[in-house]
């Protein structure tokens, strides 16, 4: 097993050159925030998925964590999240799926706040852990219903889910700030596409994007 200090750091496969390598790929792709950009760059992936699969992190695919769910490639979080923050900043922000920490923790270099809510104990468990040598001091995670989305610390102006709905929950919708907006794929195993919905003067106006894949989300807890 790595020290600790390698592991946060990266050698090789893992490096900060090969996250520069997944950059470029992420800008060839069409991701033009800089803001976004920098966010991905400034967050070791290796260090959210097993040792095992670290080697591959810096990929542009989706990877397993375990209990069916898998960490989001590159390309599908840095899309979502530059959506999320086109023309304004994404301040107090829910994300919902936690998973393994990774998305989070790119958002929390953008927002003022962000809250995390995972399902899955222990995914919300394991991303504690992955988060902890990172030291953010802006980010909340929560072991619960993230479909209920976190009423105690709504209103919020950015949400993002990381996985796909039927329709936008309607808990979602109704803790939006005014002038706030909500990003998630909807559609199920034959479609899916990932939406934006702005509330502007009391009323949601909802944006199609692009084609997407992600696993269903699931209300409720579960250990």
């Amino acid at each position: 097993m790595s020290a600790p200090g390698t592991r946060l750091s990266g050698t090789g496969m893992t490096s900060e050159r090969t996250r520069a390598r997944m950059l470029a790929r992420l800008r060839a792709a069409g991701i033009s925030d800089a803001r976004v950009l920098a966010a991905m760059g400034a967050v070791p992936r290796h260090i959210f998925v097993e040792e095992a699969l670290a080697h591959r992190a810096y990929e542009d695919t989706a990877l397993p964590i375990g209990h069916g769910q898998t960490i989001s490639q590159p390309y599908a979080v840095a899309r979502a999240i530059e959506e999320l923050a086109r023309g304004r900043c994404l301040g107090r922000t829910l994300e919902v799926g936690t998973g393994c920490g990774y998305q989070a923790a790119v958002l929390a270099q953008l927002a003022t706040e962000v809250y995390s809510v995972e399902r899955v104990r222990e995914l919300h468990e394991r991303a504690r852990t992955n988060l902890r040598p990172l030291r953010i001091a802006n980010l909340r995670l929560v072991w619960g219903d993230g479909y209920a989305g976190l009423a105690e610390a709504a209103p919020f102006d950015s949400i993002v889910v990381a996985a796909a709905a039927d329709a936008p929950p309607p808990a979602l919708i109704e803790q939006l700030a005014e002038r706030g907006r909500l990003v998630l794929p909807l559609g199920g195993p034959h479609g899916q596409r990932l939406e934006r919905f702005d509330r502007v003067r009391g009323r949601v106006v909802r944006v199609a994007l692009d084609p997407v894949r992600f696993v269903p989300l699931r209300k409720g807890r579960s250990r």
